[in-house]
């Protein structure tokens, strides 16, 4: 057998058909917004990974120290054979936990949208790893997702403090999917940043580089090309604030004067009065006990809490009950 297989469950026009039905519904309702996974073009995925390398943004900083200096505690507490990754990406910090696990490690199946970016990892981690067996998924796991056939027990990592772009039902929602994929004693590790001083937390959303700016704006970009639409980032001005009730960022565009954006591919024409904003992104931010509340009502049981030494961001392992 193949040292990489990949299995497709998305429909190969999934994705241009979410993207009309976002930008539809999202643009006639009020307020205004649209879901954060559209800045993941080419050009917002080299945005984001300059994000990464920024001063101001802390969060992948503070996540890999976790994975290098507790990746050995999570293969010994987990003792998995098989590691599913969700929302994988390029499996750079995959790694640490690949080689904690092996060489009990019999399967790694890396879950994402693109297609080439589980094939680039694919390739880069057999470079290094000849003797690892990887089933790739292109799926959306927000959909529900049906695991190969692998070895237990299983650890599923949710890392980068994705969860936090869920809203809180839907993060109800997806934990409890999580829990139907784990059998009795398989594990989810959990990436979540903590909640901290308002001026840190907007910093990291806020860059003085305006990077943040162009990956925000750049969902414009993608409108524009995927639909025809005649919609200008520069028309809008990046804002990202601190809701300290609801303990999250919000992303926003706000229109820097009134116009009007025409879509022919939905026909469809929206007003923007000046000032008017749309939402692209929550990042919620998380407390120990709160992590653990959600864990619970999803069937799952906080086991081990690992942070940074600065007490930015943590690493949560859960043991389905």
């Amino acid at each position: 057998m193949s040292p990489f297989q990949l299995t497709r469950t998305l429909p190969e026009d999934a994705t241009e058909a979410d993207l009309r039905a976002d930008v539809q519904g999202g643009l006639t309702r009020v307020p205004k917004e649209l879901p954060p996974k559209w800045f993941y073009d080419a050009r917002g995925s080299e945005l984001f990974e300059e994000i990464t390398r920024l001063p101001e943004y802390y969060p992948t900083r503070a996540e890999r120290e976790i994975l290098v200096d507790r990746a050995s505690d999570i293969a010994a507490a987990t003792g998995a054979r098989t590691l599913v990754e969700l929302g994988s990406g390029s499996s750079e910090k995959t790694r640490f936990l690949i080689d904690a696990l092996l060489p009990d490690l019999a399967s790694y199946v890396p879950v994402d949208v693109s297609r080439s970016a589980l094939t680039g990892a694919a390739e880069a981690l057999l470079a290094e790893r000849p003797g690892l067996d990887i089933h790739a998924l292109v799926a959306d796991f927000t959909r529900g997702l049906e695991l190969p056939d692998t070895p237990g027990p299983r650890l599923v990592a949710f890392l980068g403090g994705t969860i936090g772009n869920l809203l809180p039902d839907e993060r109800a929602v997806f934990l409890r999917s999580v829990r139907t994929m784990l059998s009795p004693g398989d594990a989810l590790l959990l990436g979540t940043d903590l909640v901290k001083d308002e001026a840190t937390l907007v910093a990291a959303y806020d860059d003085a580089a305006g990077v943040t700016a162009a990956f925000n704006k750049n969902v414009l970009a993608v409108i524009a090309r995927e639909l025809d639409a005649d919609v200008r980032p520069e028309d809008f001005d990046h804002v990202a604030l601190w809701d300290r009730d609801r303990e999250w960022i919000e992303m926003r565009l706000r229109a820097r004067h009134a116009l009007t954006v025409k879509i022919p591919e939905l026909d469809l024409i929206v007003p923007f009065e000046k000032g008017e904003e749309v939402r692209t992104e929550v990042s919620a931010k998380f407390r120990q006990a709160g992590v653990r509340r959600e864990l619970s009502d999803a069937g799952l049981e906080l086991a081990r809490w690992w942070t940074d030494r600065k007490e930015r961001f943590a690493l949560s392992l859960a043991i389905a009950r």
